[in-house]
């Protein structure tokens, strides 16, 4: 496989970065030297285990780090050997995605199941696990895997469908219930009833759909709830495999709701590459399309004094911290065992 890759050891973990696309292959026009590509959470031993590919949300727009390796460490614990994908967005919403991200997943899942020798997981057991923007992803990976060619012949002999998918809080319909920045990001403002609808996962449900477990709090205050309530009808209807948690409060976006990402221990946050490239284009005037209003609201944003991101964290005691942790939804927390043991179950 061309494209660099950095390696290093932790006591019981290999942890490495992989570009997704060979030199020459990725051309988003917006991706600022961003190349999209996975992250491996691997045990190191001979163990063949199942596999997760984890993708983070975060509107089409940026790839969050609080849904990424928080999420992947909890599956690994578990035993499965885990991947982080950070896929093509568009925090200046001035070049539609379009079938980008699906093209990275698709692409990211061919790669895994090629190299499943070298990272121990048994290819006839992946999922994959989308939270919010990035469980929309992975829906249309589950109902359009047959739309996305595969030019690379080596990879193309490998399987993009995914065995199973965990969807967290997605977003599913392009619908009255969607959220729509998300759905902007993908096909522009003015897109057709046409585009749209091919965006709209509930609506492309088929007999090969892979299971889906979904989740997702009924007071989501982004996402509307019915998103899950239309997936999990889809998928009734079409008899696939499925199961729908709705935990009855919790805001949007709690990831794995554990301690560690209530105290802001998510990990490294390699997730926002493009995000900071792209922020960084525009302030300094190397924006590709961007519009004079988005342009002001993104220096607003990213670079106004005051601004949180990008800056160092306020340092918390964690020791008292640590003492004082009472988790706000200890129901939530719950979720990757209960996927754990149905994916046990389906696949």
């Amino acid at each position: 496989m061309a494209g660099c890759y950095i390696l290093f050891m932790e006591a019981v973990m290999k942890h490495t970065r992989i570009n997704i696309w060979n030199k020459g292959e990725y051309s988003y026009e917006a991706a600022y030297g961003f190349e999209p590509n996975i992250r491996t959470y691997i045990h190191d031993d001979d163990e063949v285990r199942d596999c997760m590919l984890v993708v983070p949300g975060g509107g089409y727009c940026m790839v969050v780090p609080s849904e990424a390796e928080v999420v992947a460490k909890t599956f690994y614990e578990k035993g499965m050997n885990a991947f982080v994908l950070s896929y093509t967005t568009d925090i200046t919403f001035s070049i539609p995605l379009l079938n980008q991200p699906l093209k990275d997943i698709s692409r990211a899942v061919r790669l895994i199941r090629s190299r499943s020798g070298e990272f121990n997981i048994d290819p006839d057991r992946l999922v994959i696990c989308g939270f919010s923007a990035g469980g929309h992803l992975c829906g249309s990976l589950c109902v359009h895997y047959d739309d996305v060619i595969e030019e690379d012949v080596a990879l193309s002999k490998f399987s993009n469908r995914p065995d199973a998918a965990i969807l967290s809080y997605p977003v599913i319909t392009s619908g009255d219930k969607t959220h729509p920045s998300s759905i902007e990001a993908l096909v522009g403002a003015d897109a057709s009833k046409e585009k749209r609808d091919y965006y709209s996962i509930e609506k492309n449900v088929s007999p090969d759909t892979p299971p889906c477990f979904i989740w997702q709090t009924v007071t989501d205050d982004l996402v509307p709830i019915e998103n899950s309530y239309l997936m999990a009808a889809a998928l009734a209807a079409k008899n696939i495999p499925h199961t729908l948690h709705a935990f009855p409060y919790g805001p949007h976006g709690l990831s794995v709701s554990n301690k560690d990402f209530y105290l802001g221990r998510h990990g490294e946050d390699y997730t926002f590459e493009q995000l900071k490239l792209a922020t960084n284009a525009v302030r300094d005037g190397r924006g590709i399309k961007v519009s004079e209003k988005r342009t002001n609201e993104i220096i607003e944003q990213f670079f106004s004094e005051g601004s949180p991101w990008f800056k160092e964290a306020d340092k918390i005691d964690e020791k008292t911290m640590e003492e004082s942790f009472e988790n706000p939804y200890e129901d939530v927390s719950k979720w990757p065992d209960m996927a754990y043991e149905w994916l046990i179950k389906v696949i």
